[in-house]
């Protein structure tokens, strides 16, 4: 997904390598036997450097750094602290679903401005066209009516679009 992984974990280093391992994780990417407050100053650093950082995490010891991130989250079966400082709690308890997640975000922001888009465009064209300006270069006047109904299928085709969304990314039962 062209994004940078990295591992922050309390626990010792081998086993921070143990799961990092089969991941493909760069050494420089395993952080381990970090302090609670040592998690949130990482992603700090991380921010001040110009990167956005998301953090997954389940724990009290994670809250602090799941407030910290720009997107804080928690699987579902984390601590009630790490929920609360999470913006996302994932439903399903495995670390595939932050990857849905993601994939998600971005499908819902193209959606959004694609509605932009064709409702910037209605709005472009039906306008002028209902004020009349039209009229003088080009003979064309829309009727209150006929700029009603343009306005109508603006709306039905942004919502047509936005559920367009749960086509290519609906809810799975598993």
């Amino acid at each position: 997904m062209g994004l940078r992984v990295m591992l922050l974990t309390g626990d010792c280093r081998a086993a921070a390598e143990a799961i990092a391992q089969p991941l493909g994780l760069a050494p420089a990417d395993i952080l381990a036997n970090v302090r609670p407050d040592g998690k949130s100053q990482v992603i700090e650093q991380l921010q001040a450097s110009g990167q956005s950082v998301a953090m997954v995490g389940d724990g009290i010891n994670d809250a602090p750094a799941l407030a910290q991130a720009e997107v804080g989250i928690s699987l579902h079966s984390g601590t009630d602290v790490a929920i609360e400082a999470a913006d996302i709690v994932l439903m399903r308890d495995r670390l595939s679903a932050v990857v849905e997640a993601i994939n998600l975000g971005q499908a819902t922001f193209n959606k959004i401005r694609q509605n932009l888009f064709w409702a910037f465009a209605y709005n472009i064209l039906g306008i002028p066209a209902a004020a009349g300006l039209l009229l003088p270069t080009l003979g064309i006047a829309l009727s209150p009516a006929a700029a009603g109904a343009f306005m109508a299928f603006s709306s039905v085709s942004v919502v047509t679009n936005s559920l367009l969304l749960h086509r290519t990314h609906g809810v799975r039962k598993d």
